[in-house]
C-alpha cells in the first residue's frame, strides 16, 4: 500500500522544497533494469542507494529476503507506489534533469514517462480504482505562488488538473481505500499538518493540530485509520490515529527517528524507516543509517528487514489482490 519517505534527512525542518533535492542534484543516466522473479509473495518496493549514491528502485519480500533491483541509473529515484492492481510502480525520477513522475511495471520493464514540467513533480499516489494518480508540484502556473501544490492526472498522464490553491506548501498525497478523500500534508497553518479533502479539492478539514511536524500519512486498507509520522516529542516516530483524528496512538518510542509508515494490504502489518542504526563509515546521512522495519499494527515485533551501509527508504506494499498473484 501507499508508503511515504518524507524528510529523511535527520533533524531538518519539514520544507516541501527540500524534498526533492535527492532528485534534482543528479543528470540522466542510463536504464539497465533486473527482471524481478514471478512470485504470489507481494513485494516491499523501496529505495536504496546500496548499488550508487544516486538512489534507486528495489523490491524484498516482506522477510527482507529475495532483494531485486528494478532502476539502474544515475540519477536519483524515489516514491515507488504501486499500483492497485499490483503489476505497476509509479516513482519520482530525475532522469531528464527535474523530477518527474513515471511509470513502470513490476519488473522494471515498460518505462514510461507521465509528467514533462520544468519543475518538481514528485509523491505519485495511485487511486483505488487505478485511474488516476495523484502528485506534488511546483509547476509555476499562471494564477499561483510557485510554492508546492497537489495534482491529479490519469494514469496516463493527461488531463492533470490542480486541486489546491494557497500561499503554503501542500504535499504527500495519499487516497482513501474508497477513492473518495485524499489525505495530505499542509504547512497552511504554520507548520506541516495533515489535512484531508474530497478528492474534487473540496471541504478541506484539518486532521491534526500540533505546534510541531505531522506528516507521511498512510491510510489504512479498511479507511477506518491514519498511520503517520509526527515530532510531537523529541524525534521523529510514527502514530496512528483514527481517521477523523481522534484516539490518537504512538507506536514506536526509542531514541533514534522513525517515519515513513506503508501498511501491508492485510492491514496487520506497517513498514516504516528508521534511523536507529548508526553507521558512520558509509552512510549517506552523517552518522545516519536510514533502514526499513516492519511491526505489528499495534506497534509490536519491530523488526529490521534491510541491514546495509548505505541508505534505504520509502517503503510501498505490493496489493494483495488476485491480479497481484500473477
Amino acid at each position: 500500500m501507499r508508503k511515504k519517505i518524507r524528510a529523511f534527512i535527520p533533524k531538518l525542518p519539514l520544507v516541501v522544497g527540500c524534498l526533492v533535492l535527492p532528485l534534482i542534484a543528479t543528470a540522466w543516466g542510463s536504464n539497465n533494469t533486473v527482471k524481478a522473479q514471478t512470485s504470489t509473495t507481494p513485494k516491499i518496493a523501496f529505495v536504496s542507494f546500496r548499488d550508487d549514491n544516486s538512489g534507486d528502485i528495489y523490491l524484498m519480500n516482506p522477510d527482507g529476503s529475495n532483494l531485486t533491483r528494478l532502476t539502474n541509473d544515475s540519477v536519483s529515484e524515489s516514491d515507488p507506489a504501486w499500483s492497485p492492481d499490483g503489476k505497476q510502480i509509479a516513482f519520482s525520477s530525475n532522469r531528464e534533469g527535474n523530477p518527474d513522475i513515471y511509470v513502470m511495471d513490476a519488473d522494471g520493464s515498460n518505462l514510461t514517462r507521465l509528467t514533462n514540467d520544468p519543475e518538481y513533480d514528485i509523491d505519485p499516489a495511485w487511486s483505488p480504482d487505478g485511474k488516476r494518480i495523484a502528485f506534488t508540484s511546483g509547476r509555476n502556473d499562471s494564477d499561483r505562488d510557485n510554492n508546492s501544490e497537489i495534482y491529479e492526472m490519469k494514469a496516463d498522464g493527461s488531463n492533470q488538473t490542480r486541486l489546491t490553491n494557497n500561499p503554503a506548501d501542500d504535499g504527500d498525497p495519499v487516497w482513501s481505500p474508497d477513492g473518495k478523500q485524499i489525505a495530505f500534508i499542509s504547512s497552511r497553518d504554520g507548520n506541516f499538518e495533515i489535512y484531508v479533502m474530497n478528492a474534487n479539492g473540496s471541504k478541506l478539514r484539518n486532521l491534526t493540530n500540533n505546534p510541531t511536524s505531522d506528516a507521511d500519512p498512510a491510510w489504512s486498507p479498511d479507511g477506518k485509520q491514519i498511520a503517520f509520522m509526527s515530532q510531537r516529542t523529541d524525534n521523529r516516530d510514527v502514530y496512528l490515529m483514527n481517521a477523523d483524528g481522534s484516539n490518537l496512538t504512538q507506536l514506536t518510542n526509542n531514541s533514534a527517528d522513525d517515519d515513513a509508515p506503508a501498511w501491508s494490504s492485510d492491514g496487520n502489518r506497517i513498514a516504516f524507516v528508521s534511523f536507529r542504526d548508526k553507521n558512520p563509515e558509509g552512510s549517506n546521512f552523517e552518522n545516519y543509517n536510514p533502514e526499513i522495519y516492519v511491526m505489528d499494527a499495534d506497534g509490536s515485533n519491530q523488526t529490521r528487514l534491510t541491514n546495509h551501509p548505505s541508505t534505504d527508504y520509502s517503503p510501498d506494499w505490493q496489493p494483495l489482490t488476485s491480479k497481484a498473484r500473477r
